[in-house]
């Protein structure tokens, strides 16, 4: 599986490398545009600007979207389901179930 991820928190993004160790990190969540395709699953912290407005898109080209958040932005999560994503996840869920998602 390709996994491609805009995770710019570096303890976060450390957590997904150990998950998916071939993971592409994107710069941008522009970025993730040019990287994301069929059979390729995209990971986002939902938090960071741009985010949600890159989803449609990942979507459309036929990409995996998982998105996590804080919990308590139940708006952002609910707004993040509405553009699209496959998954969305409290961060806390995402980073238990990360191997399983990203197997």
């Amino acid at each position: 599986m390709t996994v491609v991820a805009y995770v710019p928190d570096l303890m976060d993004r450390s957590k997904v490398q150990a998950a998916a160790p071939s993971v592409t990190l994107a710069r941008t969540p522009g970025d993730l545009l040019a990287l994301a395709g069929p059979g390729v699953t995209v990971v986002v912290d939902l938090s960071r600007p741009g985010v949600l407005e890159t989803v449609g898109p990942l979507v459309a080209a036929g990409a995996r979207v998982i998105g996590f958040g804080s919990h308590v932005d139940k708006d952002l999560l609910a707004a993040a389901r509405a553009a699209g994503c496959d998954e969305v996840l409290a961060r806390s869920a995402f980073f238990s179930r990360l191997d399983e998602l990203l197997a």
